[in-house]
């Protein structure tokens, strides 16, 4: 497994003349500790169209300096990235490889750009001496080496949070700079102004206009933002990163509910297919997050009984159960994410947003087109909720609750890939769609949850173990789902109000 650390850092404009204003009159720095000049050498890889940076990406190959190696970067928000490290080799690492692959596919990845900085460096450090930040000064060359052979030259500094640092503290550097006459750099990373000053021509084509006219413009709007939501979060999932498979799963689903929603603006004889395949990877996606979710209702379940109340090694139980579950779990997503259909899966979507099947109604006007689709959902969901309610409690009832959850999702998203277009009217309807949603997943949860308590009250008797607790945790199970069924009622007449509807035109 690749090191990792958060990268907390900011970038300045200098020139040759450039000389660090006195840093130790920044609050906290006791002393500046000048640690001399490195030479680094590093080589730039990517794709030759660039996808990579076009994502903010970065991957290279640096020798020279404290930490030499791979290194690859993912941004985390502005000015803060995540940052892996490999050691030196002539190949790229492996473990690499597969958090590039959504990415990069069967493309190659080539050298782009060679940097050659001398970096000279000066370490902020407190009273303690320990290392509040590192500033630098660097001298930077940059070196086409694909798509032309241009060069280019600047001088930049850079300010870097030392590790768990506040970066707050980046706030007085940065004031005591600006003091000096320094200013922040319009360039986000180095590899980022390198591409831009030695492109023979924009490594992109200007931006299409963002602005939608028709039906059709909103939907591939949508579904394109799902789509590269997917190809984002592969890399956090590959990671284990907190709730990167959940998200995943949402813009799976996401994606799929507005192909077969919005199907008389798209083709599905083009789009079935894909959504067949959506349908698969959330599926895939589930067996990891299920898990997740149920491991953390029984412990929750379970830290809420008095201590008197847990009886036997109950609490040793629940956590092997879990760590067997989610092992298993673990290895097929990231069995699923290495697979074939998985990324040809990526590709159709590539060739659905370069060549989208529209019919004629993605010509006409969005407020005329997208209501319709949206409250043809809302009928879809009010038939199975109500068809729920007429029966008695028990399995046929759980079942067609389910069946009214995966509507409530379905209208709701429906609604979010109308918002743009649509306002306020639709922005309430999916909150409202939201509201039933969450009660029927909550039910639904239970369902599960009450499966799995009795499989482990099986198991406890078997081993001569106490099955108390898990009887008691099955019961109360029992009684929250009892009462989210009676509240069902009202959740639903809330969220079908008419004069949402009228809004909406329906």
């Amino acid at each position: 497994m690749a090191d990792s650390k958060r990268e907390i850092e900011r970038k300045y404009e200098a020139t040759t003349e450039t000389r660090l204003p006195d840093l130790s009159r920044v609050a906290g720095v006791f002393a500046v500790a000048h640690r001399g000049v490195s030479e680094l050498d590093a080589v730039y890889y990517d794709t030759e169209d660039l996808r990579l940076a076009a994502d903010s990406l970065t991957l290279r190959r640096r020798t020279g300096g404290s930490d030499a190696g791979w290194h690859l970067k993912f941004p985390v928000a502005s000015g803060i990235r995540d940052e892996l490290r490999e050691p030196l080799s002539d190949t790229l690492p492996r473990s690499f490889a597969g958090l590039l692959r959504s990415r990069v596919r069967d493309r190659d990845l080539v050298p782009v750009v060679r940097l050659l900085s001398a970096r000279d460096v000066h370490h902020l450090l407190d009273a303690d001496g320990a290392l509040l930040a590192e500033v630098s000064v660097d001298r930077v060359r940059a070196e086409r080496m694909t798509g032309g052979d241009s060069t280019a030259a600047w001088t930049e500094i850079e300010a870097e949070l030392a590790d768990d640092g506040d970066p707050a503290f980046l706030d007085a550097v940065e004031r005591r700079l600006r003091k000096a006459g320094v200013r922040p750099s319009a360039s986000p990373s180095k590899l980022a102004r390198a591409l831009a000053e030695t492109a023979p021509k924009p490594s992109r084509s200007p931006a299409a206009s963002a602005r939608r006219t028709t039906a059709g413009d909103h939907v591939l709007a949508y579904i394109r933002h799902q789509a590269e939501a997917i190809v984002a979060l592969d890399p956090a999932v590959r990671r284990d990163l907190p709730d990167s498979v959940h998200q995943m799963r949402v813009a799976t689903r996401r994606l799929r509910s507005a192909l077969r929603t919005y199907r008389k603006i798209l083709d599905r004889g083009v789009t079935d297919p894909v959504g067949d395949e959506l349908k698969w990877l959330a599926a895939e996606l589930g067996i990891d997050r299920d898990q997740e979710v149920l491991d953390a209702r029984l412990r929750a379940r379970l830290d809420g009984l008095p201590r008197t109340l847990v009886l036997g090694p109950v609490r040793g139980r629940l956590r092997i159960w879990s760590t067997a579950r989610r092992n298993g779990s673990r290895r097929l997503t990231v069995a699923v994410l290495d697979g074939k259909r998985y990324l040809a899966l990526l590709e159709s979507l590539d060739a659905l947003l370069a060549g989208p099947p529209l019919l004629s109604a993605a010509s006409r006007a969005p407020g005329r087109a997208l209501p319709r689709a949206v409250l043809k959902e809302y009928r879809r969901l009010a038939a199975r909720v109500g068809r729920a309610l007429e029966l008695p409690p028990g399995h046929d009832r759980d079942v067609a609750l389910h069946e009214a959850r995966k509507a409530a999702k379905r209208a709701r998203y429906a609604a979010e890939a109308a918002q743009p277009a649509l306002g306020r009217p639709a922005k309430r309807f999916a909150k409202r769609m939201k509201a039933v949603q969450t009660l029927l997943g909550d039910h639904q949860d239970s369902v599960v949850a009450r499966e799995a308590l009795r499989t482990l009250a099986v198991q406890a008797h078997a081993a001569g173990e106490s099955a108390f607790t898990w009887g008691l945790l099955y019961g109360r199970e029992e009684a929250a789902a009892a009462a989210g069924e009676r509240e069902l009622p009202e959740v639903w007449e809330r969220a079908s109000r008419a004069e949402l509807r009228a809004a909406l035109g329906g």
